[in-house]
């Protein structure tokens, strides 16, 4: 019995910090996505821990995991900042290099699709849409750009090119372009422009499938340019 209450214990203290690191993860990224952490500004680890409740351990550990995605940055004797938003150069910069990698992608992906490959994409377009939902739209804005981010790395990732995987991954990509606007239009259209995608994915179309990205990533940039009028 003791030994067995020991393991437990053991166990709930293990899974504990692990979830507490999560739940402040979340909560800072939300709050990074949605802007109510502005661009540039600086995010004291005392205040964070203050306003959730935790100690400072969490929210460090929070922060580096967001430094490895691009959302924040650390400065020597300053401590974090969220990321900059995009300028209007590197916004053009991110779409023309989109442009260049995903539709060729999505035309290897087409070749390569197995059923296996579709229906785990179907799945993921299918958690997006159920991603609506919430009432809570900060949370539903920012598990959507998660959300996509994943739905476009899995097409790369069955397209089998890693290098240009990588290369858009390392980018951090959707993350930022989210952070540019705040809109359900933004989530709504991708949402059916997606469901092009999947279509010619489903017939086995290499040039639709193409053609579908392209106008895909044209028209998320036709989007999102109104955040620099």
């Amino acid at each position: 019995m003791g030994t067995t209450a020991a393991r437990q214990s053991s166990a709930a203290a293990s899974v504990r910090p692990a979830s507490v690191v999560d739940g402040v993860y979340d909560n800072i990224y939300e709050r990074l996505m949605s802007l109510e952490i502005a661009p540039g500004s600086r995010i004291p680890i005392d205040v964070i821990a203050r306003d959730l409740n935790v100690s400072q351990t969490p929210v460090r550990e929070a922060l580096s995991r967001l430094e490895r995605e691009g959302l924040v940055s650390k400065a020597h004797l300053i401590g974090y900042s969220a990321a900059p938003q995009l300028s209007r150069k590197e916004f053009e910069d991110l779409f023309n290099f989109r442009l260049l990698l995903e539709p060729e992608g999505a035309r290897l992906a087409a070749l390569n699709m197995t059923p296996g490959d579709l229906k785990g994409l179907e799945d993921c377009a299918a958690d997006m849409g159920r991603g609506e939902a919430p009432v809570n739209r900060t949370s539903r804005y920012s598990r959507f750009a998660r959300a996509d981010a994943l739905f476009h790395d899995a097409i790369l990732k069955i397209a089998g090119n890693e290098v240009s995987r990588h290369a858009l991954a390392d980018q951090h990509v959707h993350l930022h372009l989210f952070r540019l606007m705040f809109h359900t239009r933004v989530t709504q259209e991708a949402l059916e422009e997606h469901e092009s995608l999947l279509a010619a994915f489903r017939a086995g179309d290499p040039m639709a499938a193409e053609t579908a990205m392209r106008d895909h990533i044209s028209r998320s940039r036709d989007r999102l340019l109104a955040a620099f009028e």
